[in-house]
């Protein structure tokens, strides 16, 4: 089987963001594997507007270009790193309407999280890791949580997250974990494709109320 393709997604755009940081490290780390590629996917290349469709792309062909160009981009991954702020103890607004803009691109496949901020950001992964669940996705258990002196030093005063080697056993253990499941959920998926009977039958009620009922 193939390599698989892995997305490092980039959840913020603010001008000041931190988030350039945690990426670049991270480009570093997996540039030293041979399990999987990786791509980084930066949301500021995909300016889309607060959701507006009239349903999710389940259910109705997404109008606005960017977002359909968004959701091709995803589509061509077989799992996600997601790199995430926290503001009010929650994740940007962006990442989740990104995440908003996208369903079937996202369905049976690996998701980690990579969260920065005073706490890591280990309140906006336990949001972000319910809304993998409905998007159908596998949230894996270990995260990175860039936190505290580490994210202070960082931010402020010039550390570099490479010479943190105390970082290391977690990104490697978070990487190991990603890429078991998204090689497992993919032979699952082409299984699927080669079988269609073998598809589970599920209850999308809930994912259809929630895309379709009115804000």
């Amino acid at each position: 089987m193939p390599n698989p393709k892995i997305a490092i997604i980039i959840g913020s755009t603010r001008a000041t963001r931190f988030a350039d940081k945690p990426a670049a490290w991270l480009q570093g780390v997996v540039a030293g594997r041979t399990d999987a590629e990786y791509e980084v996917l930066d949301l500021r290349d995909y300016p889309m507007p607060f959701f507006d469709e009239v349903a999710s792309n389940l259910y109705a062909p997404t109008q606005n270009e960017v977002a359909v160009r968004w959701q091709q981009k995803l589509a061509e991954f077989d799992g996600y790193v997601i790199i995430t702020a926290e503001y009010n103890r929650a994740p940007t607004g962006v990442l989740k309407n990104a995440m908003d803009y996208a369903y079937p691109e996202w369905n049976k496949k690996a998701v980690a999280f990579v969260g920065y901020g005073s706490v890591g950001a280990a309140r906006a992964v336990e949001q972000l890791r319910t809304v993998a669940v409905e998007l159908q996705m596998a949230p894996i258990r270990t995260a990175v949580h860039i936190q505290g002196v580490d994210f202070m030093g960082a931010w402020q005063q010039g550390a570099a997250l490479e010479d943190m080697a105390h970082l290391q056993p977690n990104v490697t253990a978070m990487l190991d974990e990603l890429t078991w499941w998204t090689n497992a959920l993919k032979a699952a998926r082409e299984a699927t494709r080669a079988d269609p009977q073998a598809e589970p039958v599920t209850d999308e009620a809930s994912s259809a109320e929630e895309a379709t009922t009115p804000a």
